[in-house]
């Protein structure tokens, strides 16, 4: 394990999927968002304090745990400087389910369009899907067993006995029953070592490309369309799981090769293999301790007052429908019913026409902890490009390298595209980090071009000439900067 220069332990990923979250440090949190977030100590800190929080929760005992409420956060800045990255990575270090949902895209009820309570419904699923699959790696070894086992029954159909040691037993002055017998123990024994050499046969996929008959089931549901502005999705329910368990399967024979039949197979075991009740009671426990929703653009469902009419009618709507959920509250999902109360809702926007004073003042409640992320500088773009370990410079060499293409950036062309990325920022619109995606898509578009017909094999050097000579009219003319976003 190595340590930074203040000492602080710094993990790396195998120590991170080996250690727990509830024994990682806020200290050691902020270390991970570190390797792939620049700057935004202030957001790093608080969102580490809230995850910690929900471990300290766990461990308290007693009736106060129920009364301990996740601290709600706002996030405030302008797009592209790393709101969303902050949640989604907190998610995936916590393990937890997480759902990004748009404000925008929710309506007060009675008016069409998608209801708040989705986004639980959609977080629950979620969590089903996480804990199925985690579960699926489980019972993944017995599942393979149990296919190889299926196609050898298909391929050698085992012995079928007709003497028993008990038959025998009862007449044994019968020759040829005893004759039978031992014919029978012959034929299983060959039965056995030919189904030993089919099974590593099997394994090594050397009988992939055989063909065999197969039973495969079928439920004939009925297509049935619900109209009117509220839906089947909408209400939690899946007309799969209506009609599956009535209507009888039906069995249909079809041909394929081994390798289709093991795909197939191998999903019915799995199937039989987990316990969907247990899957569905551990999926609706992490909902409702470790769920984790981050509601983007909520700056957009602010009212401002200065609309009468339009789509400004149903901001204020949408924001009571909130209420709720983000207080606490329980939604119907096709699971069964889920406890809002513990969820942390992270909120996030931009705020540039309206303010976070804009929202009502029972949602602004909900949201104690506000966080302003800062706009990002030259030194910031030029971070963001070398020291993450996601960084677009990484992505590009990688990329290349598949074509045996080795891609350098010298210093200086570094220095010049964070330059230049702030500078375009300034004159046009500020997106934050994003512009650099669309920086170095222009300036590297005629080598991605040309280098399977021209360039394969050979070193391509970026240096500060380039990059002036491809990017440096859209600095100088405005007009030709809004060509790139």
């Amino acid at each position: 394990m190595q340590k930074n220069k203040a000492g602080k332990e710094i993990l790396n990923d195998s120590e991170i999927r080996m250690k727990k979250i509830e024994q990682l440090t806020p200290s050691q949190i902020v270390e991970e968002l570190n390797k792939y977030i620049i700057g935004q100590d202030n957001a790093k800190k608080s969102v580490a304090i809230a995850l910690r929080n929900r471990w300290r929760r766990q461990q308290v005992t007693g009736p106060l745990k129920d009364e301990i409420m996740p601290n709600n956060i706002i996030l405030i800045g302008p797009t592209g400087v790393g709101k969303t990255e902050i949640a989604r990575r907190i998610s995936k270090l916590a393990n937890a389910p997480f759902v990004k949902v748009e404000a925008s895209k929710f309506t007060e009820v009675g008016y069409v369009g998608r209801d708040v309570e989705s986004m639980i419904r959609e977080l629950t699923d979620l969590s089903v899907n996480m804990v199925k699959q985690e579960k699926t790696k489980e019972v993944e070894i017995k599942a393979r067993e149990n296919t190889i086992e299926k196609i050898l029954d298909i391929l050698i159909p085992p012995v079928k006995k007709r003497y028993t040691n008990t038959k025998i037993s009862e007449d044994d002055s019968k020759k040829d029953s005893i004759e039978g017998f031992e014919d029978e123990v012959k034929a299983e024994e060959e039965n056995k070592k030919t189904r030993e050499k089919f099974r590593k046969m099997l394994i090594d996929g050397e009988l992939d490309s055989r063909v065999i008959e197969l039973d495969t089931t079928t439920t004939n549901a009925p297509l049935l369309q619900v109209l009117g502005p509220i839906g089947l999705e909408e209400m939690g329910l899946n007309i799969q799981d209506l009609f599956g368990s009535i209507l009888p399967k039906k069995t249909k024979k079809r041909k394929m090769t081994i390798k289709e039949a093991k795909v197939i197979l191998e999903q019915d075991e799995i199937q039989k293999l987990i316990d969907m009740e247990s899957v569905v009671k551990e999926a609706i426990n992490r909902v409702q301790n470790f769920g984790i929703v981050f509601i983007d653009e909520i700056d957009k469902i602010a009212s401002t007052h200065t609309y009468s009419a339009g789509p400004d009618v149903s901001r204020e709507g949408v924001q009571r429908d909130l209420l709720p959920i983000v207080e606490g509250s329980t939604v119907m999902t096709k699971y069964g019913p889920v406890k809002t109360d513990h969820i942390l809702f992270i909120a996030s926007g931009a705020f540039h026409s309206s303010k976070p004073s804009d929202l009502i003042p029972e949602l602004q409640g909900r949201f104690p902890l506000r966080v302003e992320l800062n706009s990002l500088s030259e030194e910031d773009f030029y971070q963001i490009l070398t020291k993450p370990e996601n960084a677009l410079i990484k992505q590009y060499k990688a990329m290349l390298e598949t074509e045996g293409v080795e891609l350098e950036f010298k210093e200086q062309s570094l220095r010049a595209i964070a330059r230049i990325a702030t500078e375009v920022n300034e004159q046009v619109e500020n997106i934050g980090a994003r512009r650099l995606h669309t920086i170095l898509s222009t300036l590297l578009e005629d080598i991605l071009f040309e280098i399977p017909d021209k360039r394969k094999g050979k070193k391509i050097i970026i240096d500060e000439k380039l990059v002036e000579s491809k990017l440096g009219k859209i600095v100088t003319n405005r007009d030709l900067s809004r060509y790139i976003l």
